[in-house]
């Protein structure tokens, strides 16, 4: 069984950072791309941003490119995005996600691909 758990979510006010951490246990993580999606309220849930299980490809939104960074520490099991910049439409529940398929050759968006999440960590951005 794969357990999730984010944190570092927060109130902060626009143009601030925030760097929301994701541990995984239980299983394998180093072989398996990761991914953050985030959720408002009365929304669906959308992508913001992969990272490749090697670590050499990320992806992002639109709506986050240039301001976030994902990235991962293989030796411990975490995921990070690092969020600078921050708008009040950033406002959500985070979400991580690891990945379905075992060494994915791409990265993906989808996230009917993903097949383990967390709880979420809840950043609010006042303007």
């Amino acid at each position: 069984q794969v357990q999730l758990v984010e944190s570092g979510g927060g109130l902060v006010q626009a143009g601030d950072s925030l760097r929301l951490s994701c541990v995984v246990s239980g299983r394998t993580f180093s072989g398996y791309a990761m991914g953050w999606f985030r959720q408002a309220p009365g929304k669906e849930r959308d992508f913001v941003a992969a990272i490749s299980w090697s670590g050499g490809h990320m992806y992002y939104s639109d709506s986050v490119k240039g301001r976030f960074a994902i990235s991962r520490d293989n030796a411990m099991n975490t995921v990070y995005l690092q969020m600078s910049g921050l708008k009040p439409e950033d406002t959500a529940v985070y979400f991580c996600a690891r990945d379905r398929s075992y060494r994915r050759a791409v990265v993906v968006a989808t996230s009917t691909q993903y097949a383990d999440w967390g709880q979420g960590t809840q950043v609010t951005v006042s303007s």
